[in-house]
């Protein structure tokens, strides 16, 4: 029976055929490399003789492992049935997030979602058992976050049938959105196909400051990109201003490298990796990780001289760079939050100048450093007598984050100005909010 964790057993596993590939595609290619092509090329199902060609060339990838959200894991699980095999060929896990309603609290709405949606649940409950799949319960969290704190780990490939998957490339993952069919081949021991990503090089330097967050740099990155410009390429981050931003902001950045249509974004393994390996109880892996550091960046030729080796650099000063407000209608649609006022004057914009509600939460924005964040605003506007004049949601990453949350205060914080707590799950974003208005 296939492991479903992520064991530091495992990693070694992966860090030693990752090691002994990289030779080959090495000694192929004579040129330093950066970290998205040693995951991604080391990971080749024939490194001795696959054609490579950024951007022309479908490659064949062996994944570590496949994530699965309720919706497309029903039709995977039943296309993975017709292949007649026992179990997966890699570690596989089910999450029950999509179907999940946001429409009163988060008690009440998880409780009519497992009676409105049981017969899918007891599906796929009974056919991840059967298999040797993990089953994550309706309420355990969002796919995203609970793989972030479960399954990835630096070096690791991982694919997913949900656009956000890339959320694991904050923990230096290279985590590629896929379809079902994409999944059910893997999971039948099938190799992946896709096409040679190009590259596309974030040097970060500086470090965030004032009010500006990790999610100011992806969308500050989606306004110079637009939401074509990462198409079939791999975002990779390095840079100084990298190592600053924590593992959890990191996994924004990359969670919205979908936006840009990229096929992954991703980090380099640095201390803040190691130190939430060890927060979310994997100081194993982080230990073998620490071994194969070397490996899990990208090489010093590279660092020193991006330009080189990269189809595009952008470059970002975190230590100058504001808030960031992008919309309505496009992610693309960005500017720094001093210019909002002026752009809703304008009448040419026909903007809406009332905000009707507000969200903290979404696999993107859904994490102990997220809901931290918020609770220390929500603190200094209770503080001085305000609440929420419009209705106010919360939807925490995963129950780990929820229980954390409510044990050290943030939830608390919150409610003091009248937030509504809702089910651990995709919950408005997905489209299951009851909307008023």
């Amino acid at each position: 029976m296939v492991t479903i964790e992520s064991t530091p057993e495992f990693a070694r596993h992966v860090y030693q055929k990752m090691t002994s590939n990289l030779e080959v595609v090495r000694s192929r290619l004579g040129r330093p490399m950066s970290l998205a092509e040693k995951v991604l090329l080391s990971h080749l199902d024939n490194p001795q003789e696959q054609e490579l060609d950024p951007g022309n060339t479908y490659i064949e990838v062996n994944p570590d492992r496949v994530i699965l959200q309720d919706v497309l894991g029903q039709t995977a699980m039943l296309q993975f049935m017709q292949t007649l095999k026992d179990e997966t060929a890699v570690p596989t896990s089910i999450h029950c997030d999509h179907l999940i309603q946001a429409r009163a609290e988060g008690v009440s709405d998880l409780r009519e979602s497992l009676a409105e949606n049981s017969e899918v649940y007891n599906f796929l409950r009974s056919a991840a058992a059967r298999y040797g799949v993990g089953f994550w319960e309706p309420g355990a969290g969002i796919i995203h976050q609970v793989a972030l704190e479960q399954y990835a780990f630096p070096g690791e490939v991982m694919i997913g049938t949900d656009s956000h998957t890339p959320n694991g490339g904050g923990l230096g993952t290279c985590a590629v959105g896929v379809g079902g069919a994409d999944a059910v081949e893997v999971m039948a021991g099938l190799p992946w196909d896709v096409l040679q990503p190009r590259l596309i090089g974030v040097v970060l330097t500086g470090e965030l400051n004032g009010w500006s967050a990790p999610k100011d740099v992806i969308l500050r990155l989606a306004g110079e990109l637009t939401v074509s410009g990462g198409t079939n390429h791999i975002i990779e981050y390095l840079g100084p201003g990298a190592r600053t931003i924590s593992c959890t902001g990191k996994a924004t950045i990359t969670n919205m490298g979908a936006e840009l249509g990229a096929t992954t974004s991703i980090f380099p393994y640095d201390e803040s990796m190691s130190r939430y390996l060890r927060a979310t109880n994997r100081a194993g892996i982080a230990d073998v990780a620490n071994e194969y550091a070397d490996m899990l960046r990208a090489d010093d030729e590279v660092e020193a001289d991006p330009a080189s080796f990269f189809d595009k650099i952008v470059e970002i000063d975190l230590s100058t760079l504001e808030p960031q407000i992008v919309g309505p209608h496009s992610p693309d649609r960005a500017r720094p939050i001093s210019q909002m006022a002026a752009e809703v004057a304008d009448a040419d914009n026909n903007f809406i100048d009332e905000v009707s509600s507000a969200l903290i939460g979404s696999c993107t924005n859904s994490s102990y450093e997220d809901m931290s964040r918020a609770a220390d605003i929500a603190e200094q506007a209770a503080a001085h007598g305000l609440a929420a004049a419009v209705p106010f949601m919360v939807t925490p990453g995963s129950e780990q984050v929820r229980a954390t949350i409510e044990r050290d205060g943030q939830i608390g914080s919150l409610n003091k100005i009248n937030s509504t707590v809702l089910a651990n799950a995709c919950g408005p974003c997905i489209g299951q909010w009851r909307r008023s208005a």
